[in-house]
Formats: C-alpha cells, sequence, structure tokens
C-alpha cells in the first residue's frame, strides 16, 4: 500500500472587509451509464446522432407506453457503488419528481428519491504527494435524463431534442465534507477516474455524459466543526447551487466567484437567498437561475408503473468478484512492483489506457525504464502531436517495448533510441529491423572505439593539456567521439577510453 497520510479537510479561509469565512461545498455528479439502452426503454444512447432519432414511445411520453427497467444499467450502478466501497440496498424503489419542461415530455422524471438503490461510500482524493482527504458519499441513485433544448437555432422559437431523454444517469452525491475551490475539482477528477476504471461511465464531460451540480455555502470558522458534532446543517449557512458544471476549471473558477459574492452579501447585511445559479465562463461569474426546490416542490411519490427493485446478495457478489483494480491499488502495486515513485505511478495511472500501456511496455522489461520512455518521450510526442490521445498512439506498446530491449542489449545507444522512436512514431516498422536497415546499431567494438579516441586526442593537444589540468574537460572529448562515430559508439565504452588514454 502507498503511505498516505489521511487529512481532516482543511478550509480554505477567504478574508472578507469583515471576517473571514470558511467554504462548505457538497457536490451531485451526474454519470451517465455506459449502456448503450436507455433507462426504461431499448432506445440507443448514441452520441451526435440526428436529433429525435432515438427515442423509444415511452421516452416520448405516448399514452399508455409503460417503463421497463434496464438489467444492465442497475448492475452498473451496483458495481459504482461497490467500487466506492458503499453499501448496496438489495431493496430500491423508483419514485415520480413532477415538473414541467418542453424536454421532459412526461411532465415528470423517474428518480430515487427515498430509496436509493447505493448508499453511503467514500472516495479517498489526493491532494499531493502522499496526503489524501476523505470526502462521504452520501447515496447514489438512478434517474432518468431530460432532454435538451435548443434556443440559438431560431430567432422566434426554441427546439427541442429528446435524444437523450430516458438516457441513465446515476445521481452521486457526497456529504457537505468539500472545503476548498481545488479539492472540490480533485474530488470530481478521482470519481471520474474510477468510473473510468469500473467501466461504468465514460466520463466525456464535454458530451455532457459526467457534470456536476455544485453546492456552495459560507460559514464563519468554527461552524464547519459544530456541524461535524450536532450534523445541524444550519451551522453551515444558506447554499446555492450551480448548476451543470462540467469543467474542472469552471467548477473551481464558479466556487470562487460565488464564494466571494455570498459574503460580500452578508457582510452587507443581507441574507442569502436559497437558489440554483449557473455559471457564466465569459463573464466568470454565477447569475440566478431559478429559487432552488425542495423535494415538496416536486410533489414526489412512487411511480406506480415501476415494482420496488428487489436484487439478490449473490448477484452483487458475482459482480464484486469482476471488479478491476481500481487506480488506487494499481498505483501502490506499481511502486512495488516496478520500483517507480509515487509521481511516476500516479502520472501513469491518471487514465485507465495509460496504465494499460505501460503494464504492455513494461511486462518482462525493466519497469523504471519503461516509465520514463512512456512518461517522458511518448507522453511528450502525443502532446506536441495536438495532444494526440494514448489510444491514438503510432507507437504500440510492442513497438516501444522492442526498442527498450535494444537499448537493454546494448545494440543502440540512448541517443540513438530516441533517433528510431521518431522514426517508428512517424514511419511505423519494426524497430530492431530499422536498425539493421538503416545501419544504427551501436558500435560496440572496442577497437574501433579505441582509433577514434586516439584520433581525436591527437588532433587536440591543447585540449588535452585542459582536460589533464581539470578532469571535468574530458567530457567534451567524449562528445566529439560520439561525434565522430554519428552518435553510434557505446557511451560507456568511450568514457572508459577516454579517461585511460588522458590518464585521468
Amino acid at each position: 500500500m502507498l503511505d498516505l497520510t489521511y487529512e481532516t479537510p482543511k478550509p480554505k479561509v477567504i478574508a472578507g472587509a469583515k471576517h473571514d469565512w470558511e467554504l462548505v461545498i457538497g457536490l451531485e455528479v451526474h454519470a451517465q451509464v455506459s449502456s448503450k439502452a436507455k433507462l426504461f426503454s431499448g432506445a440507443s444512447t448514441q452520441f451526435g446522432a440526428e436529433p429525435n432519432s432515438n427515442v423509444a414511445f415511452v421516452d416520448a411520453g405516448m399514452p399508455g407506453m409503460l417503463p421497463v427497467i434496464n438489467e444492465g444499467c442497475v448492475a452498473l450502478a451496483v458495481k459504482t457503488g461497490l467500487g466506492l466501497k458503499a453499501e448496496i440496498n438489495l431493496t430500491s424503489a423508483f419514485d415520480r419528481k413532477n415538473y414541467f419542461y418542453p424536454d421532459l415530455p412526461q411532465g415528470y422524471q423517474i428518480s430515487q428519491l427515498y430509496h436509493p438503490i447505493v448508499g453511503e461510500g467514500e472516495v479517498l482524493v489526493d491532494m499531493g504527494p502522499g496526503v489524501a482527504r476523505l470526502v462521504r458519499i452520501e447515496r447514489i441513485h438512478l434517474e432518468q435524463d431530460a432532454g435538451k433544448s435548443i434556443h440559438d437555432m431560431d430567432p422566434t422559437m426554441s427546439f427541442v431534442d429528446l435524444n437523450r431523454t430516458g438516457v441513465a444517469l446515476m445521481e452521486i452525491v457526497s456529504r457537505p465534507d468539500i472545503r476548498g475551490p481545488e479539492e472540490a475539482a480533485a474530488y470530481v477528477g478521482k470519481l471520474r477516474q474510477i468510473l473510468r476504471y469500473l467501466g461504468t461511465c465514460d466520463g466525456n464531460m464535454q458530451n455532457g455524459n459526467l457534470r456536476a451540480d455544485v453546492n456552495v455555502s459560507v460559514c464563519r470558522p468554527g461552524a464547519y466543526e459544530r456541524y461535524q458534532e450536532t450534523q445541524d446543517f444550519g451551522h453551515l449557512g444558506t447554499r446555492c447551487e450551480i448548476k451543470n458544471m462540467n469543467s474542472m476549471r469552471f467548477i473551481q473558477a464558479a466556487i470562487d466567484y460565488e464564494a466571494r459574492r455570498q459574503i460580500a452579501i452578508l457582510e452587507d447585511g443581507g441574507s442569502i437567498v436559497q437558489e440554483t445559479r449557473l455559471y457564466d465562463p465569459d463573464k466568470g461569474e454565477t447569475r440566478s437561475m431559478r429559487s432552488k426546490e425542495e423535494a415538496h416542490d416536486y410533489r414526489y411519490f412512487p411511480c406506480p408503473d415501476l415494482l420496488p427493485l428487489e436484487i439478490e446478495q449473490a448477484w452483487v457478489d458475482d459482480i464484486a468478484a469482476s471488479l478491476p483494480e481500481l487506480p488506487d491499488e494499481k498505483r501502490a502495486r506499481f511502486v512495488t512492483a516496478f520500483g517507480l515513485s509515487e509521481y511516476d505511478a500516479s502520472v501513469l495511472t491518471a487514465e485507465v489506457e495509460s496504465a494499460a500501456y505501460f503494464e504492455a511496455v513494461a511486462e518482462g522489461r525493466d519497469g523504471k525504464m519503461a516509465a520514463n520512455w512512456v512518461i517522458n518521450e511518448l507522453f511528450g510526442r502525443l502532446k506536441k502531436d495536438d495532444d494526440r490521445a494514448i489510444t491514438d498512439s503510432p507507437v504500440s506498446p510492442a513497438q516501444l517495448g522492442g526498442i527498450i530491449e535494444l537499448i537493454t542489449k546494448g545494440d543502440i545507444s540512448g541517443k540513438i533510441a530516441k533517433d528510431l522512436f521518431e522514426i517508428v512514431y512517424t514511419e511505423g516498422g519494426d524497430p530492431a529491423k530499422i536498425v539493421e536497415d538503416r545501419g544504427m546499431k551501436q558500435v560496440t567494438d572496442t577497437g574501433a572505439i579505441e582509433a577514434a579516441v586516439d584520433k581525436v586526442i591527437a588532433e587536440n593537444p591543447a585540449q588535452v593539456e585542459k582536460a589533464k589540468a581539470n578532469p571535468k574537460l574530458a567530457g567534451w572529448f567524449v562528445g566529439q567521439v560520439m561525434k565522430a562515430t554519428g552518435g553510434k559508439a557505446n557511451p560507456k565504452a568511450v568514457n572508459e577510453l577516454v579517461a585511460a588514454k588522458l590518464g585521468l
């Protein structure tokens, strides 16, 4: 296991004109379930389809159409709960959340208020080398998504696309344990990472497949501790919810602005109105969207079209047995199995695809060397190539592993390896064959290297005297020999021969 220190969340203190204030943040993360069909219909969930082409009768709210639960979505919700070390409720139920909007044709959303499928869990949020903070999960419930209203296609009319209507969402609700903007972004990032490892949500924030509603309030120092003792939310101040955040950077900026807005109101003698707000990234500010609804405003009641969901413990156990290795465990294994630093292990496990790529490269080879090549050479080259995804890498794990093997065997030097990597990246091919065909093999013949060393020494007598007076200058001779041999000479042999010939 990694050597982690678990800290009690330290609040971000914001100095107002009159007082110091502390932030309290809770998040409701909506994660689209990685299912090809919707929660209550067989309609496709394909992103980017023609508007209103992925709509079943039940999604469109046609009379007499009844929802049918998608077992696969339930399994993925259970898997998510297990991955977050949460309690799985063997009995749960669906409720109707009633509100009226053009992109909600049924006039209600099927959700879970009273009996969610997943109970309390936790997320360990990495806040720096060796430091993690615990954020408690209150619940995870399944619900169907609404459609999308489009207001910018016509100056006088709005359009509605129902393709998203009925898509399965997991709403992951945290406790108000988060104490600063950076921690909020780190929490969403860690949650996204876990979901992607589990395969229960692709985490694509740009497409809206992972988005967060951010609840922000401010309180005076010491109030949060009183809340912890009493569990009385009254100590935390009135919260405002910032809807549909789909960017880590915007989450941080929105929280910072909203906190300062609330502080200014309170210090001016006003009071905070509980409401839903939107963040405008162009102006860098939040604006009011509507007054915050409570549960009774939605007139929740048990959905009459769906029986309570009863699942068996044996089924849950089967899902638990199939859980993949999760990021924290994989990172710890990379440290111990491959001798990596915690930082390098964190970089390599940040994305599930990167971790899989590295393991394929490192199998049967030097782990530290493999990590250096993946992180420094491959990641650097992909970033230079317009942030190309590792799944689209022109260099396969087998090819990069082949380059590392050539270095290990002494067939090529590190410099030649970098040239070879660029050839493989741009042209492809088998590294060993490229080295053979293009005459890139490292010169290991001591006689040939010695001849090159003798020639450089003979041609530079003045530099010889300087090197004898200052041995650090011997590196100049090494560089000249490498240049003379086209970088093919074995660097270790060159260094040893230069030192011997100069009597150093």
